[in-house]
């Protein structure tokens, strides 16, 4: 696998990520739990945070290889 199609399906892949994170937040204050839902809300919030670090990376990769044209 070339890096062009690496990076490519990584994306992909972080996107169906960060779509499914966003997903669970409208879903927490169902548990009715304060402890509970803090809890999970930093969790999904470091999710988050992760995701976007690989996405700068790629961009980084992207940016270096002069492929941007992805």
């Amino acid at each position: 696998m070339e890096r062009i199609e690496a990076i490519q399906k990584i994306r992909e892949q972080t996107n169906q990520i960060a779509s499914n994170v966003t997903a669970i937040h409208p879903l927490v204050p169902g548990l009715a739990d304060s402890v509970a839902q803090g809890e999970l809300l930093k969790a999904l919030y470091e999710l988050t945070k992760n995701v976007e670090v690989i996405k700068k990376h790629l961009l980084k990769l992207e940016k270096r290889d002069g492929s941007t044209d992805l």
